[in-house]
């Protein structure tokens, strides 16, 4: 079973795992805490009625530590497995995995927002997020595609096929800042056939001014206005 004292003493297997270094974890872990000892009160069970025992009464369950509830909620979010998958991960059946995932998402959404490490949501928030007044306008966009499950429907099957990933897929925009790492901006979610210029163009992202803006060849032809752009070139 994956857990949070086996994996803290291996720092690239955490890495690859979590997408998050020791350090960066151990900042997000009290936010976390908070955020779940508010959402689950001792006081209430999970479906927030008025418990009739005390709390750790029953039946244990495999993530007994606020570190382990963490950590699985990262795994998921950074490697995306199959529920059964997630669930071999962890010592647990598929059914109590899709469970724990929709117990603790909400949880470290509500921990990112409190540390301010949630990326914007809408195109205009570029221009007045706070991130944006401490860090320097040098950012880089780019298209980043997940696997999904195939569709039935025929018309959904060509839109979510992805040519260059040769799969079924989900694609949204990221922007991040290429100095700090940190992503600034996630666009809504297109089917994996969309071109990445389509979604920068219907997106109407706005863009501080004095901004350099990196991008690959699947942007040739963007063009925002107020923005230095930066792309190579093949020889």
């Amino acid at each position: 079973m994956l857990t949070y004292e086996l994996l803290k003493t291996k720092p690239k297997e955490f890495l690859s795992a979590t997408g998050m270094t020791i350090v960066e974890f151990e900042r997000l872990l009290p936010a976390f805490a908070q955020a779940y000892e508010t959402r689950y009160r001792d006081d209430t069970t999970v479906a927030g009625t008025p418990r009739q025992r005390r709390a750790g009464g029953g039946a244990k369950g495999k993530l007994q530590r606020i570190e382990d509830k963490l950590l699985f909620s990262l795994v998921y979010q950074k490697t995306y497995p199959l529920q059964t998958m997630q669930g071999l991960h962890f010592e647990m059946s598929q059914s109590q995995a899709n469970e724990w995932i929709h117990r603790l998402l909400p949880v470290l959404q509500k921990a990112l927002a409190t540390l301010e490490m949630k990326p914007e949501r809408e195109a205009s928030g570029l221009t007045t997020g706070d991130a944006l007044l401490t860090e320097p306008a040098d950012l880089l966009i780019d298209g980043s595609e997940r696997r999904r499950q195939r569709p039935k429907d025929n018309q959904k099957q060509r839109q979510h096929y992805s040519g260059k990933k040769k799969a079924h897929t989900d694609k949204n925009l990221l922007i991040a800042n290429g100095q700090t790492n940190r992503v600034l901006y996630l666009s809504p979610t297109e089917p994996g056939h969309t071109h990445d210029k389509k979604m920068a163009d219907n997106a109407n992202i706005t863009y501080p001014t004095a901004t350099t803006l990196g991008q690959d060849s699947g942007f040739q032809g963007y063009q925002p206005s107020g923005v230095a752009l930066t792309q190579p070139k093949k020889a």
